[in-house]
């Protein structure tokens, strides 16, 4: 009996689990940063935030992370990009767009970042699209609009897009490309290569700080915005990124994407419970036509055997040109 049941557990259930989580520490996120002016400015958080994460790491990781450098080495502009462009410039970029454009744009673009990951996967390893892909990007994206909007759909006839909507479409154009080669990583340990790009993120996110503070922009964390660093640091920079790249290991990048649009549902559901907001029909409906699209993605996705997973693709793109 045991086993029949265990075996009728999908392999992605645990995927599923990792993802939603990721979602609702970014929700978390999204909500911190709304409330950080005046207690911490962007780059200050960006900076220090992992700057955490690299101290939460280092005594788990740190030794790790020196013996396997050998093996990293000869990947590390690949980590430095990854870890520059898909966490500091994906930050730097989102923040700076939040000060140009409002927060149902923010949220619309962000759920572009599924679409983004399927397109960049097909140009760049091939991988096939199927029905239920495109069926799952379009129910999520409606879902996310939905709650983006609190059900007046109107509102997009009468948005005026500006350039933090150009800064937000290629940050969330970033974080596609990120995602795209997390299943190419070098075969260390997933908590090895985070560590490594977390220090990427650091490195990388100390020239804007400088800007930031030679332009007289720099603001140090009050009590409150310490406490919004830590969490920062150790939930969606640390924990969330960690959650996302075991997902995204198990699934393939295309199926995890569609767990971002999770971020708006998940978002409306915290200002309920931190601020007091009504969860309506309105909000019930975004989370069931998310949760749908993702279903459906997962429901009608092809055989394992004949999927095409973007690690294959790059190791079969590697031995043609060797």
């Amino acid at each position: 009996m045991t086993t029949g049941r265990a075996s009728r557990i999908s392999p992605a259930a645990p995927a599923y689990l990792l993802l939603t989580v990721t979602a609702l520490l970014w929700a978390g996120n999204a909500v911190t940063s709304r409330w950080a002016p005046g207690h911490v400015s962007p780059q200050v958080i960006t900076t220090l935030r992992w700057a955490v994460a690299c101290l939460a790491l280092m005594p788990f990781a740190g030794r790790r992370l020196a013996a396997a450098w050998p093996l990293l080495r000869p990947h590390w502009l690949r980590i430095l990009l990854m870890g520059g462009l898909g966490y500091t410039a994906f930050n730097c970029l989102f923040y700076a767009a939040g000060v140009h454009t409002g927060a149902i744009n923010l949220a619309l673009f962000q759920g572009a970042i599924p679409v983004l990951v399927i397109v960049l996967n097909r140009l760049a390893y091939r991988v096939p699209v199927t029905p239920g892909q495109v069926l799952g990007v379009a129910l999520t994206l409606v879902g996310a609009g939905l709650a983006a909007t609190h059900g007046d759909l109107s509102v997009l006839t009468t948005l005026a897009f500006n350039r933090g909507d150009v800064l937000v479409f290629g940050a969330c154009l970033l974080y596609a490309g990120y995602t795209i080669f997390l299943p190419t990583r070098p075969k260390v340990p997933a908590l090895v290569f985070f560590a490594a790009m977390a220090v990427a993120a650091l490195v990388t996110s100390l020239p804007p700080l400088a800007v930031e503070w030679a332009t007289g922009h720099a603001v140090w964390p009050n009590r409150e915005g310490w406490l919004m660093v830590v969490f920062v640091g150790l939930g969606p920079s640390l924990l969330a990124q960690l959650l996302f790249m075991r997902g995204v290991e198990i699934i393939g990048p295309n199926r995890a994407g569609l767990f971002v649009n999770l971020v708006p549902i998940f978002g409306a559901i915290l200002a309920v419970l931190l601020v007091g907001e009504p969860f309506g029909t309105t909000e019930a409906a975004a989370l069931a036509l998310v949760l749908a699209g993702i279903a459906c993605a997962e429901r009608l996705k092809p055989a394992p055997a004949a999927a095409a997973t973007p690690e294959a693709a790059y190791s079969q793109t590697r031995t043609r040109r060797m």
